[in-house]
Protein backbone atom coordinates (compact mmCIF):
# COMPACT_ATOMS: atom_id res chain seq x y z
CA UNK A 1 0.00 0.00 0.00
CA UNK A 2 2.82 2.13 0.62
CA UNK A 3 4.21 1.49 -2.60
CA UNK A 4 0.85 2.57 -4.33
CA UNK A 5 0.69 5.77 -2.31
CA UNK A 6 4.55 6.53 -3.24
CA UNK A 7 3.45 5.87 -6.90
CA UNK A 8 0.54 8.13 -6.91
CA UNK A 9 2.08 10.81 -4.98
CA UNK A 10 5.17 10.96 -7.97
CA UNK A 11 2.02 10.96 -10.51
CA UNK A 12 0.10 13.87 -8.91
CA UNK A 13 3.40 16.14 -8.35
CA UNK A 14 4.18 16.37 -12.61
CA UNK A 15 0.23 16.77 -13.51
CA UNK A 16 -0.29 19.51 -10.91
CA UNK A 17 2.83 21.27 -12.40
CA UNK A 18 1.68 21.08 -15.72
CA UNK A 19 -1.84 22.86 -14.12
CA UNK A 20 0.01 25.13 -12.66
CA UNK A 21 2.18 26.41 -16.01
CA UNK A 22 -1.07 26.08 -17.79
CA UNK A 23 -2.96 28.05 -15.92
CA UNK A 24 -0.01 31.01 -15.32
CA UNK A 25 0.34 31.05 -19.38
CA UNK A 26 -3.29 31.35 -19.38
CA UNK A 27 -3.27 34.37 -16.90
CA UNK A 28 -0.34 35.97 -18.90
CA UNK A 29 -2.87 35.84 -22.96
CA UNK A 30 -5.70 37.29 -21.01
CA UNK A 31 -3.59 40.25 -19.56
CA UNK A 32 -1.90 40.42 -22.88
CA UNK A 33 -4.93 41.04 -24.27
CA UNK A 34 -6.37 43.41 -21.82
CA UNK A 35 -2.99 45.79 -22.61
CA UNK A 36 -4.27 45.20 -26.26
CA UNK A 37 -7.62 46.17 -25.97
CA UNK A 38 -6.61 50.06 -25.45
CA UNK A 39 -5.36 49.54 -29.14
CA UNK A 40 -1.71 49.10 -28.69
CA UNK A 41 -0.85 46.54 -31.62
CA UNK A 42 0.54 46.57 -34.79
CA UNK A 43 -0.20 44.28 -38.03
CA UNK A 44 1.12 43.56 -41.38
CA UNK A 45 -0.96 43.57 -44.50
CA UNK A 46 -1.95 40.36 -44.41
CA UNK A 47 -3.89 40.65 -40.84
CA UNK A 48 -0.93 38.95 -39.01
CA UNK A 49 -0.11 40.40 -35.38
CA UNK A 50 3.28 38.99 -34.61
CA UNK A 51 2.91 40.02 -31.29
CA UNK A 52 -0.61 38.05 -30.56
CA UNK A 53 0.94 35.40 -32.07
CA UNK A 54 3.64 34.94 -29.92
CA UNK A 55 1.44 35.28 -26.27
CA UNK A 56 -0.91 32.97 -28.22
CA UNK A 57 2.11 30.47 -28.37
CA UNK A 58 2.73 30.60 -24.30
CA UNK A 59 -0.25 28.32 -24.63
CA UNK A 60 0.09 26.45 -27.65
CA UNK A 61 3.91 25.45 -26.86
CA UNK A 62 2.20 24.10 -23.65
CA UNK A 63 -0.21 21.88 -25.79
CA UNK A 64 2.46 21.00 -28.28
CA UNK A 65 5.44 20.01 -25.60
CA UNK A 66 2.77 18.51 -22.74
CA UNK A 67 -0.87 17.73 -23.95
CA UNK A 68 0.53 16.00 -27.32
CA UNK A 69 4.31 15.67 -26.84
CA UNK A 70 4.44 16.35 -30.41
CA UNK A 71 7.86 14.62 -31.66
CA UNK A 72 8.66 16.82 -35.49
CA UNK A 73 10.58 14.84 -37.81
CA UNK A 74 12.03 16.18 -41.03
CA UNK A 75 11.88 19.83 -40.21
CA UNK A 76 15.23 20.59 -41.40
CA UNK A 77 13.40 20.17 -45.00
CA UNK A 78 11.05 23.43 -44.52
CA UNK A 79 13.14 26.30 -45.92
CA UNK A 80 14.95 29.21 -43.88
CA UNK A 81 13.47 31.23 -46.45
CA UNK A 82 12.03 31.59 -49.74
CA UNK A 83 8.65 30.51 -51.13
CA UNK A 84 7.30 27.21 -50.02
CA UNK A 85 4.02 25.61 -49.42
CA UNK A 86 2.80 22.85 -46.97
CA UNK A 87 0.39 20.16 -47.86
CA UNK A 88 -0.79 18.25 -45.38
CA UNK A 89 -2.85 15.91 -44.63
CA UNK A 90 -5.99 16.92 -42.04
CA UNK A 91 -8.45 16.58 -39.05
CA UNK A 92 -9.04 17.99 -36.33
CA UNK A 93 -13.63 17.45 -36.52
CA UNK A 94 -13.87 20.64 -33.74
CA UNK A 95 -10.48 22.47 -34.53
CA UNK A 96 -7.20 22.13 -36.90
CA UNK A 97 -5.41 21.42 -34.05
CA UNK A 98 -3.13 19.98 -36.61
CA UNK A 99 -2.16 23.57 -38.18
CA UNK A 100 -1.52 24.71 -34.68
CA UNK A 101 0.97 22.03 -33.89
CA UNK A 102 2.90 22.20 -37.92
CA UNK A 103 3.34 25.66 -37.06
CA UNK A 104 4.28 25.15 -33.52
CA UNK A 105 6.93 22.37 -34.82
CA UNK A 106 8.39 25.14 -37.16
CA UNK A 107 8.71 27.52 -34.36
CA UNK A 108 10.10 25.04 -31.99
CA UNK A 109 12.15 22.73 -33.72
CA UNK A 110 13.25 25.15 -36.74
CA UNK A 111 16.60 26.34 -36.46
CA UNK A 112 15.28 29.60 -38.26
CA UNK A 113 11.25 29.81 -37.24
CA UNK A 114 9.14 31.72 -39.58
CA UNK A 115 5.21 32.21 -39.76
CA UNK A 116 3.29 29.57 -41.69
CA UNK A 117 0.01 31.39 -43.52
CA UNK A 118 -2.20 28.89 -43.64
CA UNK A 119 -4.95 29.54 -46.64
CA UNK A 120 -8.58 28.38 -44.84
CA UNK A 121 -12.07 27.80 -45.77
CA UNK A 122 -14.74 30.32 -46.62
CA UNK A 123 -16.77 28.85 -43.29
CA UNK A 124 -14.00 29.19 -40.88
CA UNK A 125 -13.56 32.74 -41.67
CA UNK A 126 -17.17 33.73 -41.30
CA UNK A 127 -17.12 32.32 -37.91
CA UNK A 128 -17.95 35.69 -35.63
CA UNK A 129 -15.55 34.84 -32.84
CA UNK A 130 -12.85 32.51 -34.47
CA UNK A 131 -12.34 34.69 -37.73
CA UNK A 132 -10.81 37.79 -36.37
CA UNK A 133 -8.57 35.60 -34.13
CA UNK A 134 -7.35 33.53 -36.99
CA UNK A 135 -6.09 36.38 -39.41
CA UNK A 136 -4.22 37.94 -36.13
CA UNK A 137 -2.13 34.49 -36.03
CA UNK A 138 -1.20 34.30 -40.18
CA UNK A 139 -4.46 32.58 -41.46
CA UNK A 140 -5.41 33.85 -44.87
CA UNK A 141 -8.89 33.35 -46.88
CA UNK A 142 -7.90 30.05 -49.20
CA UNK A 143 -8.44 31.94 -52.48
CA UNK A 144 -5.85 31.55 -55.36
CA UNK A 145 -4.88 35.00 -55.88
CA UNK A 146 -4.30 35.26 -51.90
CA UNK A 147 -1.89 32.25 -52.73
CA UNK A 148 0.27 33.99 -55.42
CA UNK A 149 0.45 37.30 -53.67
CA UNK A 150 1.85 35.08 -50.69
CA UNK A 151 4.07 33.12 -52.73
CA UNK A 152 5.73 35.93 -54.92
CA UNK A 153 6.46 37.34 -51.72
CA UNK A 154 8.78 34.56 -50.63
CA UNK A 155 6.05 33.14 -47.71
CA UNK A 156 5.72 30.11 -46.14
CA UNK A 157 2.42 29.02 -46.99
CA UNK A 158 0.00 26.10 -45.92
CA UNK A 159 -2.89 24.32 -47.19
CA UNK A 160 -5.28 21.04 -46.52
CA UNK A 161 -5.93 19.95 -50.38
CA UNK A 162 -8.75 17.38 -48.44
CA UNK A 163 -10.64 20.55 -47.33
CA UNK A 164 -13.72 19.69 -45.44
CA UNK A 165 -13.96 15.97 -46.63
CA UNK A 166 -10.39 15.66 -44.44
CA UNK A 167 -11.24 17.49 -41.22
CA UNK A 168 -15.18 15.78 -41.04
CA UNK A 169 -13.42 12.68 -41.67
CA UNK A 170 -14.87 9.51 -39.61
CA UNK A 171 -12.98 7.63 -37.18
CA UNK A 172 -13.20 4.18 -39.06
CA UNK A 173 -11.81 6.43 -42.52
CA UNK A 174 -8.71 7.87 -40.18
CA UNK A 175 -5.65 8.37 -41.77
CA UNK A 176 -6.63 7.70 -45.14
CA UNK A 177 -6.26 10.67 -47.72
CA UNK A 178 -9.65 11.83 -49.17
CA UNK A 179 -9.28 13.33 -52.92
CA UNK A 180 -7.10 16.69 -53.41
CA UNK A 181 -10.02 18.04 -55.08
CA UNK A 182 -8.67 20.18 -58.83
CA UNK A 183 -5.17 20.18 -57.67
CA UNK A 184 -5.42 24.01 -57.67
CA UNK A 185 -2.56 24.45 -55.21
CA UNK A 186 -0.14 22.32 -57.58
CA UNK A 187 -0.98 24.79 -60.55
CA UNK A 188 -0.17 27.94 -58.20
CA UNK A 189 3.06 25.71 -57.13
CA UNK A 190 3.97 24.96 -60.49
CA UNK A 191 3.26 28.48 -61.74
CA UNK A 192 5.61 30.15 -59.19
CA UNK A 193 7.79 27.08 -59.51
CA UNK A 194 6.84 26.64 -55.77
CA UNK A 195 8.55 23.73 -53.61
CA UNK A 196 6.24 21.72 -52.00
CA UNK A 197 6.84 20.21 -48.67
CA UNK A 198 4.68 16.62 -47.64
CA UNK A 199 3.83 17.02 -44.31
CA UNK A 200 2.36 13.90 -42.95
CA UNK A 201 0.33 14.19 -39.20
CA UNK A 202 -0.21 11.10 -37.33
CA UNK A 203 -2.18 11.61 -33.80
CA UNK A 204 -4.74 14.30 -34.93
CA UNK A 205 -7.12 12.03 -36.05
CA UNK A 206 -7.90 10.10 -32.50
CA UNK A 207 -8.08 13.64 -30.60
CA UNK A 208 -12.04 13.68 -31.36
CA UNK A 209 -13.26 10.47 -32.82
CA UNK A 210 -15.89 11.10 -34.95
CA UNK A 211 -18.91 8.20 -35.09
CA UNK A 212 -21.15 9.99 -37.21
CA UNK A 213 -22.73 13.52 -38.00
CA UNK A 214 -25.79 15.37 -36.85
CA UNK A 215 -25.59 17.95 -39.36
CA UNK A 216 -29.36 19.25 -38.73
CA UNK A 217 -28.20 20.54 -35.54
CA UNK A 218 -24.88 22.14 -37.67
CA UNK A 219 -26.68 24.95 -39.86
CA UNK A 220 -28.44 27.04 -37.12
CA UNK A 221 -25.43 26.84 -35.42
CA UNK A 222 -23.89 28.59 -38.49
CA UNK A 223 -21.20 25.28 -38.92
CA UNK A 224 -21.14 22.74 -41.84
CA UNK A 225 -21.64 19.87 -39.95
CA UNK A 226 -22.01 18.75 -36.21
CA UNK A 227 -20.18 15.63 -35.20
CA UNK A 228 -20.99 13.03 -32.91
CA UNK A 229 -18.41 11.57 -30.75
CA UNK A 230 -18.00 9.61 -27.32
CA UNK A 231 -17.87 12.91 -25.54
CA UNK A 232 -19.78 14.90 -27.63
CA UNK A 233 -22.56 16.20 -26.99
CA UNK A 234 -22.83 13.90 -23.89
CA UNK A 235 -20.45 15.58 -21.92
CA UNK A 236 -21.29 19.25 -22.72
CA UNK A 237 -18.70 21.61 -22.96
CA UNK A 238 -16.22 19.09 -21.59
CA UNK A 239 -16.72 17.01 -24.71
CA UNK A 240 -14.92 19.96 -26.51
CA UNK A 241 -11.30 18.86 -25.19
CA UNK A 242 -9.17 16.82 -27.25
CA UNK A 243 -8.40 13.49 -25.89
CA UNK A 244 -4.45 13.59 -25.47
CA UNK A 245 -2.97 11.58 -27.72
CA UNK A 246 1.03 11.28 -28.88
CA UNK A 247 1.87 13.12 -31.83
CA UNK A 248 3.83 12.81 -34.72
CA UNK A 249 4.69 15.31 -37.64
CA UNK A 250 6.80 14.63 -40.55
CA UNK A 251 8.11 17.14 -43.15
CA UNK A 252 9.23 15.51 -46.16
CA UNK A 253 12.01 16.27 -48.75
CA UNK A 254 10.86 18.87 -50.87
CA UNK A 255 9.26 18.52 -54.56
CA UNK A 256 10.57 20.89 -56.62
CA UNK A 257 9.61 22.16 -59.96
CA UNK A 258 11.72 22.73 -63.49
CA UNK A 259 11.69 25.50 -65.30
CA UNK A 260 8.74 24.03 -67.72
CA UNK A 261 6.51 23.84 -65.25
CA UNK A 262 4.85 27.52 -65.39
CA UNK A 263 3.99 26.96 -68.83
CA UNK A 264 2.44 23.78 -68.36
CA UNK A 265 0.64 24.72 -65.14
CA UNK A 266 -2.45 24.71 -67.08
CA UNK A 267 -2.70 21.29 -68.25
CA UNK A 268 -5.09 19.52 -66.46
CA UNK A 269 -3.68 16.39 -66.97
CA UNK A 270 0.17 17.32 -66.02
CA UNK A 271 -1.69 18.63 -62.88
CA UNK A 272 -3.85 15.73 -61.70
CA UNK A 273 -0.87 13.77 -62.62
CA UNK A 274 1.48 16.01 -60.17
CA UNK A 275 -0.87 16.08 -57.58
CA UNK A 276 -1.90 12.70 -57.03
CA UNK A 277 1.83 11.74 -57.05
CA UNK A 278 1.51 14.64 -53.94
CA UNK A 279 -1.10 12.51 -52.26
CA UNK A 280 0.42 9.14 -52.17
CA UNK A 281 3.78 10.60 -51.20
CA UNK A 282 1.95 11.73 -47.70
CA UNK A 283 0.01 8.46 -47.81
CA UNK A 284 3.40 6.73 -47.78
CA UNK A 285 4.59 9.13 -44.99
CA UNK A 286 1.47 8.21 -42.93
CA UNK A 287 1.77 4.30 -43.33
CA UNK A 288 5.24 4.24 -41.94
CA UNK A 289 4.44 6.68 -39.35
CA UNK A 290 1.79 4.45 -38.35
CA UNK A 291 3.36 1.07 -38.76
CA UNK A 292 5.79 2.25 -36.44
CA UNK A 293 3.66 3.96 -33.54
CA UNK A 294 3.20 1.54 -30.54
CA UNK A 295 0.35 3.45 -29.01
CA UNK A 296 -2.18 6.34 -29.45
CA UNK A 297 -1.66 7.66 -26.12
Amino acid sequence: MKRLLSRLGHGVAPLADAVHELRRRIESLVEHSRRRARGDYEIDPYGLDKELFQAARTVTKFVYDRYFRVTPVGVENVPASGRALLVSNHSGVLFPWDGVMITESIWSAHPSPRHVRWLLLDWALRLPFAAPFLCRVGCVMGRQENALRLLNEDHLVGVFPEGLKGFAKRFRDRYRLARFGRGGFTQIAMRTRTPIIPVSVVGGEEIHPALTYANFLAKPLGLPYMPITPTLPWLGLLGLIPLPTKWTIEFGRPIRFTEEAPRMADDYVVVSIVTEKIRQTIQSQLDRLLAARTSIF
